[in-house]
């Protein structure tokens, strides 16, 4: 028997209603999932990918999306096959996943991710307020007022960094889409032709400096409990709000890029700078002074409550390793990267190209891995192995000045074009996969 008409009216009003609160909680985890991502590293190495590449800017930009964008996306996805942080890389070994967790740590903590937000802080904050100081005693100073300030947040657990945060995205946006607006209608300058090689290259391996793939490990765990929080428990309801979020999320982060990208080309010809001074530059010569200094005190802002989360996921971590205490440790991570930010934004990225370019094949492959539910133990071991020893391989030789190695390896299928894990991968994966077949064919006929 069917439904009288009112009874079939309140049904369908009752699904639409029920769609709609679901389309709001996606929407609102879409912004949560932007914000976790929005930081300094988002806004300064855009436009000097831009300058870099001059004309050739849009094939680098699509490079660069696909690590700065998209993998960071694939990465929070691939929780909702894992669940948790210790599952991420457990079918290779526990003490594998225990060294890759560590590693991600550190790279996002203190060697690099934390010191780099107080540098960025004193070049983009402090020092256009008082540019006729001694820079080193500036920066000093800065230092310890940043991580002192850093600590005692972390130790107290306030809410100022939430208040911070808040009031500070906003902003940030309402500033981009100014200097967006004002740069692409006004006449700032006309990308030059830089005649780079291996442009696409560049843009995916810019992308790693982002570090939000990495990051992004950690924030699947932070939301899929938030959602676990709201009774979301399924993994089909996860997915479907992981991914409208990942659509919001991609759809901001891909616009400030592209257009940062773009102002960046257009005044590709005004000069060379320094990795943060080409921000502060789009915000001077499309909002003036007032917009450039209103643009770095924002941004100091920023890093300020990036720097808070990741000392206390760092030493949270940390003091689950080991016997040292969680505020030890946050003394400890606060100290070393205060004297890491010392050396200024262009020298901690230096220091991490090397560890950041064998770190991220391998987390590509685990979230890939992850995603597509591979079971095979031996697939999934030998993928992740031989990724490994490629990409060390060529980075040692890179860094070591081996050239004779490098040479060498160039005889790899797209090693030349910056890809020399990809077929080692792929070629180890399809051996390991027969052996599999064989061994299993072995077994049953044992058994038989």
């Amino acid at each position: 028997m069917r439904n009288p008409p009112i009874v079939r009216q309140e049904h369908r009003s009752c699904k639409r209603g029920i769609f709609m609160n679901k389309k709001k909680e996606a929407v609102v985890l879409g912004f949560a999932l932007f914000a976790m991502f929005f930081g300094a590293g988002n806004l300064i190495f855009p436009p000097s990918l831009g300058i870099a590449m001059g004309k050739d800017w849009f094939l680098a930009g699509i490079g660069f999306l696909l690590t700065g964008v998209g993998l960071p996306l694939f990465g929070v996805l691939a929780f909702t096959k894992v669940g948790r942080l210790e599952n991420f890389s457990i079918k290779i070994s526990s003490r594998f996943n225990t060294l890759y967790c560590t590693a991600l740590i550190l790279v996002i903590g203190p060697l690099f991710a934390i010191p780099r937000t107080g540098s960025t802080t004193f070049e983009m904050g402090v020092l256009p307020l008082f540019p006729n100081t001694d820079p080193f005693l500036l920066s000093a100073i800065s230092s310890v007022l940043f991580f002192g300030a850093t600590y005692l947040i972390v130790i107290k657990e306030s809410k100022l960094t939430d208040i911070i945060g808040k009031f500070i995205t906003p902003v940030l946006l309402i500033i981009l889409a100014a200097i967006a607006f004002f740069g692409i209608t006004g006449d700032i300058g006309t990308a030059v032709d830089k005649h780079v090689t291996g442009v696409f290259t560049q843009g995916f391996v810019n992308g790693y400096q982002t570090m939000d793939a990495l990051a992004s490990v950690l924030f699947g765990v932070i939301i899929i409990k938030g959602l676990e929080g709201k009774g979301i428990t399924e993994e089909k309801e996860q997915r479907y709000f992981l991914t409208g979020a990942a659509f919001i999320a991609a759809a901001g982060l891909g616009f400030i890029y592209f257009s940062l990208m773009f102002l960046g080309s257009k005044i590709s010809g005004a000069g060379t700078f320094e990795t943060t001074s080409s921000a502060l530059y789009l915000a001077e010569v499309t909002l003036g002074s007032a917009g450039k200094i209103l643009f770095g005190i924002c941004v100091a802002a920023a890093c300020f409550t990036t720097a808070v989360g990741l000392v206390a996921i760092s030493s949270a971590w940390f003091s689950r390793l080991t016997r040292i205490r969680y505020n030890v440790w946050a003394v400890i991570i606060c100290v070393f990267s205060g004297l890491m930010a010392l050396g200024g934004v262009d020298f901690i990225i230096k220091l991490s190209i090397p560890v950041l370019c064998i770190l991220y094949p391998v987390t590509i492959i685990l979230i890939l891995l992850n995603i597509f539910g591979v079971k095979n133990i031996l697939v999934y071991r030998v993928a992740t192995y031989t990724t490994l020893i490629a990409i060390t391989f060529e980075v040692g030789a890179q860094t070591f000045g081996l050239t004779g190695i490098s040479e060498f390896l160039k005889v790899i299928p797209l090693a030349d074009v910056g890809f020399i894990w990809i077929m080692p991968c792929i070629l180890g994966m399809i051996i390991a996969y027969f052996i599999t077949q064989i061994r299993n064919g072995a077994k049953q006929k044992t058994e038989k």
